[in-house]
C-alpha cells in the first residue's frame, strides 16, 4: 500500500494517505494478537477487526481513484483482495 501511496499528491499526506497506511497496520496488528488470544470467541474477534480494515481500504481505495485516477490501483486491489479472502475463511470456520 505504501507504494501507491507514496505517489498521491503531499497534499494528502495527512488524509487519505495517513487512513491508508494506519488501516493497513490495524489489519496486520490485529491478526497478530488474534494469534495470541487463547479463546476462539475472541480470536475471532480480533480477525472481524483486521477484515473491517480490509473494508475501510476498500473505499479509501476507490474515492482514491475518483480523486488520483492516473495511477495503477491493481497491484494494491490484488493483494488486498487476497488477504480479504484469506480472513473471511478465517473467520467463517
Amino acid at each position: 500500500m505504501s507504494n501507491l501511496t507514496e505517489q498521491f499528491p503531499e497534499s494528502e499526506r495527512y488524509g487519505l494517505t495517513s487512513q491508508m497506511r494506519r488501516a493497513v497496520i490495524s489489519i496486520s496488528s490485529n491478526i497478530a494478537e488474534s494469534y495470541h488470544r487463547f479463546h476462539k470467541k475472541e480470536k475471532q474477534q480480533f480477525l472481524a477487526i483486521s477484515f473491517g480494515s480490509g473494508s475501510e481500504i476498500e473505499s479509501q481505495i476507490e474515492i482514491a481513484k475518483v480523486l488520483f485516477s492516473n495511477f495503477n490501483y491493481q497491484p494494491a486491489e490484488d493483494l488486498l483482495s487476497e488477504i480479504m479472502r484469506i480472513l473471511n475463511n478465517f473467520l467463517s470456520k
